[in-house]
C-alpha cells in the first residue's frame, strides 16, 4: 500500500504522547538514584537495583510488539496497548514517591517499567506504520523532539518545585519536592497519551489480514515461539545496528546510575542526609532537564539536517559529541560546569532517539514492523542488563567505588558506538526489494 504523506500537525499528534511517556522515563532517570539513597541505599548497589528497567523491556516489548502486529479494534493497532500501559504507568508514578522502603521502590519500578515499555513500544511501530519511507526520519525526529521537551520539564520539575514554588521538605525521607513532581508526571502522562489515542487514526488491515486476525487461534506460549523463530531472519542492518545500540546505551546507564551519585560527591561533597544531599539531588534532575532541553532543541536539526547528511553520518556525528561530553565530567570545577557536558550529552541523545530507527525503518517487513521494533529494543535492554549485573562490580573492585569513574567508563563506550555506525551497511530501494549497497548516505 502506498502510504500518502502526512503534514506536519498529523505526524505532531501522533508523537504528542510521547511528551507524556518521557515525564516518566525522565523522572525515574533523574530521580531513582537520589530515591534509593533516600531509602538507605549504598552505591555499589545502585546499578543492580536499576534492573528493573532492561529486563521488563527484555519481556515486554516483543511481546507487545507481536500483540499489536495481529489485532484489531475500534481504537486501532496500536493504541489500545498505548492507552492501557499509560493508565497503569500514571498510577505506578503516583505510588513510586510513598514507597517506605528500598526493596518497595525496587519491585514497584518492575510495574512502572513494565507498563512504560507497554505504552512506548507501539509509539515506534505507529510512525512505521502510518508514515511513507521519506518521512520516516522526520517522524523519528519528532518524537525525540516531544521526548526532549518531556525529558526537560520532567528531569527539573524538583528543583523547580524548591526554588521557584518554594516546597519544603520535612525530615529526612524522600522530599515533598520530589512527590509532588511525581503526582504531575502522573497525570502529564495520561493527557498526553489521550491526546494523541483520540488525535490519530491508523491504517485499517486488508480484508485478508482481518480474516486472518479473527482465524488466530489462541497461542499458549504468547508468541514467544514465533519471537524466538524470527531470531534467525532478522535483517542484517537489524544486527549492525543492534552492535550500536550496545555500545550506546551502556553510556547512557552509566550516566543514568551514576551522575547524582558522582555529582553529590564529588561536586557538593555532599553526606547522606545532609541538605546538600537534597541539593546535589536537585541539580543533578536540573542537569538532565538541562541535556533534555538540549535533544528538543537540537531535534529541529536533526530535521534539517538529515535532508543533507542522511541518518547515518549524522549519528556517528553525535555520538561522537556525546562520548566528549561523558567522559568530560570529571573535570567539571563546579556545578555551573556540568552543563557544558550535559550540552552534548543532549546533542548524542537527540540521535539515539530517532537516527537508528530511521536507519532501520526501510529494512523491516510491513506485517512485522510492531515485533521487530520490539526485537529491536532488546539491543538497548541487553546492555543495560549487562551494566546493571557488572557495574557495581566493576566499580568496586576497577574503579575505587568511585562514581565518576564509571561516567568515563561510559564514555569510552558511547565513542566505540560511534565507530561502530561508520561500519552499518546503507540501503536503497530497488522495486518491491531492499538490497545493501555502499557508499555514503541514506
Amino acid at each position: 500500500m502506498q502510504k500518502p504523506r502526512l503534514n506536519f500537525w498529523q505526524i505532531w499528534n501522533m508523537s504528542f504522547g510521547f511528551l507524556g511517556i518521557q515525564f516518566g522515563w525522565g523522572l525515574q532517570m533523574a530521580n531513582m538514584s537520589s530515591i534509593y539513597s533516600y531509602l538507605g541505599a549504598n552505591a555499589d548497589s545502585l546499578a543492580i537495583l536499576w534492573l528493573a528497567a532492561p529486563v521488563t523491556g527484555v519481556i515486554i516489548q516483543p511481546l507487545i510488539g507481536q500483540s499489536s502486529d495481529r489485532c484489531w479494534t475500534r481504537l486501532g493497532r496500536r493504541r489500545p496497548f498505548i492507552l492501557a500501559g499509560a493508565v497503569l504507568a500514571s498510577l505506578a508514578l503516583v505510588l513510586m514517591p510513598n514507597c517506605p522502603s528500598v526493596w518497595m521502590a525496587a519491585g514497584l519500578l518492575w510495574v512502572l517499567d513494565g507498563t512504560i515499555n507497554a505504552s512506548m513500544q507501539p509509539f515506534r511501530a505507529l510512525v512505521a506504520d502510518n508514515l511513507p519511507e521519506e518521512q520516516n526520519s522526520q517522524g523519528f525526529a519528532i518524537q525525540s523532539l516531544f521526548i526532549g521537551l518531556g525529558g526537560t520539564v520532567a528531569s527539573a520539575l524538583p528543583w523547580m518545585m524548591t526554588n521557584w514554588f518554594g516546597v519544603k521538605s520535612e525530615g529526612t525521607g524522600i522530599p515533598q519536592s520530589v512527590r509532588l513532581s511525581f503526582y504531575i508526571g502522573a497525570a502529564a502522562f495520561m493527557g498526553a497519551v489521550l491526546w494523541t489515542v483520540f488525535s490519530t487514526k491508523e491504517y485499517p488491515p486488508s480484508d485478508a489480514e482481518l480474516a486472518e486476525i479473527r482465524a488466530r487461534k489462541f497461542d499458549w506460549t504468547l508468541g514467544l515461539g514465533d519471537i524466538f523463530a524470527l531470531v534467525f531472519h532478522l535483517p542484517r542492518r537489524m544486527w549492525e545496528l543492534g552492535l550500536v545500540q550496545f555500545f550506546t546505551w551502556i553510556g547512557m546507564f552509566a550516566m543514568w546510575v551514576y551522575f547524582s551519585p558522582a555529582v553529590a560527591k564529588n561536586v557538593f561533597h555532599a553526606l547522606p542526609g545532609s541538605p546538600e544531599m537534597e541539593a546535589a539531588g536537585a541539580w543533578s534532575g536540573f542537569c538532565f532537564a538541562a541535556y533534555n532541553l538540549v535533544c528538543f532543541v537540537f531535534s529541529f536539526v536533526l530535521l534539517w539536517g538529515t535532508k543533507y547528511t542522511g541518518p547515518k553520518i549524522m549519528h556517528v556525528l553525535c555520538l561522537a559529541i556525546g562520548a566528549l561530553g561523558l567522559a568530560s565530567v570529571p573535570l567539571a570545577g563546579d556545578k555551573h560546569h556540568l552543563l557544558f557536558a550535559m550540552t552534548a550529552i543532549g546533542i548524542a541523545w537527540s540521535s539515539i532517539l530517532s537516527m537508528p530507527y530511521a536507519m532501520l525503518a526501510p529494512s523491516l517487513p510491513r506485517e512485522k514492523v510492531g515485533v521487530m521494533m520490539g526485537m529491536f529494543n532488546l539491543f538497548i535492554v541487553i546492555p543495560q542488563i549487562a551494566a546493571s549485573s557488572l557495574l557495581g562490580f566493576i566499580l568496586k573492585t576497577f574503579l575505587h567505588s568511585e562514581p565518576m569513574n564509571a561516567l568515563v567508563l561510559g564514555g569510552a563506550s558511547m565513542g566505540i558506538a560511534s565507530l561502530l555506525t561508520l561500519l552499518v551497511v546503507n540501503f536503497q530501494k530497488t522495486g518491491a526489494a531492499t538490497l545493501p549497497v555502499t557508499g555514503g548516505g541514506h
